[in-house]
């Protein structure tokens, strides 16, 4: 039985790789990655954000219409306890500290686990905060979650030597998973390994020498590193530039250590027998549309497209792209496909890749869908367009192939198109189905208003 390396890079924009269209951005491992790897150009999540894609991940199955922030639950049936019914020693090694929280059960499967402490709002650090906070902001910040957010994870990185790359979290991740390698490789079983890097997921402060590759030398404004979500109205260009200048020295941080993890990988002679997976679980908004960060408004292409790349062993199928649609529920039956074992995505939603990879199938999905369960707006995509359904504000349809960027609203011009698009998401990704109900014996009563049953309300835990 082959092994199963998966990589899993938080909020790595697909157009911030290099080997993926990105010009000005140092991503020499990921692009060496790529160019031995078959690299999926249309790769999609489906309940956003951090923890519904892992649940999907994990499971194979859907969110959207089910999950929002929340664990696995005792029903769920994961790849690693899968994977243990055939012989697998597994490993899971991050700082996606999410995954660590109580009750969210992430770690179900692995006989192995490592939590590295300190990202975000990591509750590590009660001690004093060494850094200037009003330095990594501004007054518009001041009393938010962001601010709130900020101050602790500058009161875990007090805690180390935060310029030294060595001492950064990425690097403790990669660490440890080549310590868990070197021990898996004695056990003489195949084995599964999730490494799953925080980075580049905000704040971005970058160790040395990653924090000044970027920017402007001669800028003197606020060092925003952990913006507010929404509006965008509040930065100035110059503020802008610099905070996706830190977003990028991250995502080259990160790349490097991606790099010493693969090299390790090779130095152990384990490309031969090994599947390498390299993914991300979305990725993440600059203002291209007027909005900072995930806000579940903004289902746009800078956050919503993925990178995904599944290495073979012996480097095979190297250099292929697919521009069929893709979905992060379709990783864990693809990852059993590979194995031979595709007797156990029976009970998963997700779909095998192999197909599209082996060239037995030129598509899987006519569309996909995307979202966050507790709005009501959604995102339908096939291979030429996106189409944005809103709750309460007028519906969106782009061009895909000739507007990348998504500027020119075509709702207007191909009425018909977006009517389509519109009909074809399903009714169960509309609602959300954990809500309160109203009357259960329904019929409609000639002379009402007709409206979504049921009642429309927000999701609240």
């Amino acid at each position: 039985m082959k092994n199963i390396i998966m990589i899993m890079s938080d909020s790595l924009r697909y157009d911030h790789i290099g080997a993926l269209g990105n010009d000005w951005i140092k991503t020499p491992n990921l692009n060496s990655l790529a160019s031995q790897s078959v690299v999926f150009e249309n790769a999609y999540p489906e309940g956003l954000p951090t923890l519904p894609v892992r649940t999907a991940l994990f499971t194979g199955n859907y969110t959207l219409t089910n999950r929002f922030w929340q664990g696995l639950v005792p029903q769920d049936v994961t790849l690693a306890e899968i994977l243990d019914e055939h012989g697998y020693v597994n490993g899971l090694i991050t700082d996606t500290y999410h995954l660590a929280k109580p009750n969210m059960n992430y770690h179900r499967g692995f006989h192995c686990f490592d939590w590295i402490r300190g990202q975000e709002s990591d509750a590590w650090n009660v001690g004093p905060n060494k850094f200037d906070l009003k330095k990594y902001s501004k007054p518009a910040i001041y009393d938010t979650v962001a601010y709130r957010l900020l101050d602790q994870y500058l009161r875990n990185l007090s805690l180390i030597d935060w310029r030294n790359p060595e001492e950064r979290y990425a690097a403790q991740v990669r660490r440890s998973a080549v310590n868990w390698l070197q021990q898996a490789k004695t056990t003489g079983r195949p084995f599964f390994l999730h490494v799953d890097f925080f980075d580049p997921h905000e704040p971005w402060l970058p160790p040395e020498p990653y924090n000044t590759m970027y920017t402007d030398p001669d800028y003197d404004g606020a060092e925003i590193i952990n913006p507010k979500g929404g509006p965008s109205d509040w930065m100035t260009p110059q503020e802008l530039k610099y905070t996706k200048a830190m977003y990028a020295g991250v995502v080259s941080h990160v790349d490097h250590e991606i790099g010493r993890l693969l090299d390790s990988i090779e130095q152990m002679g384990l490309l031969d027998d090994t599947y390498i997976i390299f993914l991300a679980d979305h990725g993440h908004p600059f203002s291209e549309h007027g909005i900072m960060l995930k806000d579940a408004r903004n289902l746009y292409n800078e956050l919503l497209k993925i990178p995904l790349m599944v290495r073979f062993p012996q480097k095979e199928h190297a250099g292929k792209r697919i521009s069929s649609l893709a979905q992060t529920v379709d990783i864990a039956p693809t990852i059993l496909s590979l194995l031979s074992l595709e007797k156990e995505n029976r009970y998963m939603q997700g779909e095998s890749l192999l197909p599209l990879i082996n060239g037995e199938r030129d598509k899987i999905y006519d569309f996909v869908v995307s979202g966050f369960f507790n709005i009501q707006d959604r995102c339908l995509r096939n291979e030429k367009y996106s189409f944005i359904y809103r709750d309460n504000a007028p519906n969106e349809l782009y061009d895909q192939e000739n507007d990348p960027a998504e500027k020119r609203n075509l709702c207007a011009e191909l009425p018909e198109i977006a009517k389509e698009m519109e009909n074809a998401i399903p009714r169960t990704f509309w609602v959300r189905m954990q809500k309160e109900h109203g009357l259960q014996n329904h019929w409609p009563i000639e002379g009402t208003e007709k409206t979504f049953f049921p009642p429309e309300r927000y999701w609240k835990k």
